[in-house]
């Protein structure tokens, strides 16, 4: 017989009595809808921003194995932090046609309006997802519009350019050239040497 998902979570070691009122707040709950067949998962001290844990992780497997037909949580802080960790622990339940049950949020797939909310907030995440991609993209186009270098930081022989910059007639250009980086590298050389005599002398 399939068995019902009891997961419960708190941040930290000392929130003994927040695992235990999750714990009884989903009793409860299974008391008042005649379930008697339930196992409960507790990871206490481990933050929700963490996909990697121990009883999430047996839930995911005992989930695999098909002896889950139900998983409840007190709410949606519980099985994850962030929004896209949430959705995609969601998914991966609704892949395997378990039912995902949220106290606080009264969400529930196993109803109508409880599968249409849960679109909602798969929608939402997605368009999340795509603003910042697409901003990404724009920053990254602005930048290049500008001339401005993309990628890791440049390594920059300072000792080289430092010692270019002493010589007459040497440009950014010509410096950059001979020491094979860019002249907004040059610069920042010639900043960071300015700054360097201004504590001295101040």
């Amino acid at each position: 017989m399939k068995t019902v998902a009891l997961y419960t979570r708190t941040s930290t070691s000392y929130q003994d009595k927040g695992l235990e009122s999750q714990i009884l707040a989903l009793e409860t709950f299974c008391n008042e809808n005649s379930i008697t067949n339930y196992k409960i998962y507790k990871d206490s001290g481990i933050s929700g921003t963490k996909a990697d844990r121990p009883a999430l992780n047996q839930l995911k497997d005992d989930c695999k194995n098909g002896i889950v037909k139900s998983v409840v949580v007190y709410s949606f802080s519980r099985m994850g932090r962030s929004t896209r960790h949430l959705i995609d622990t969601l998914h991966f339940f609704e892949e395997l046609q378990i039912d995902f049950i949220s106290l606080s949020e009264k969400l529930d797939t196993t109803t109508a309006m409880g599968k249409c909310l849960f679109s909602i907030i798969s929608s939402i995440s997605q368009m999340e997802r795509d603003i910042i991609s697409e901003r990404v993209k724009i920053g990254l186009l602005n930048a290049k519009s500008k001339g401005k270098r993309l990628g890791p930081p440049e390594k920059v022989n300072k000792e080289l350019v430092q010692e270019l910059i002493k010589q007459p007639n040497m440009s950014y250009s010509k410096i950059a050239a001979l020491a094979k980086c860019s002249k907004s590298s040059v610069a920042r050389v010639v900043r960071a040497n300015k700054n360097e005599k201004n504590d001295i002398y101040s």
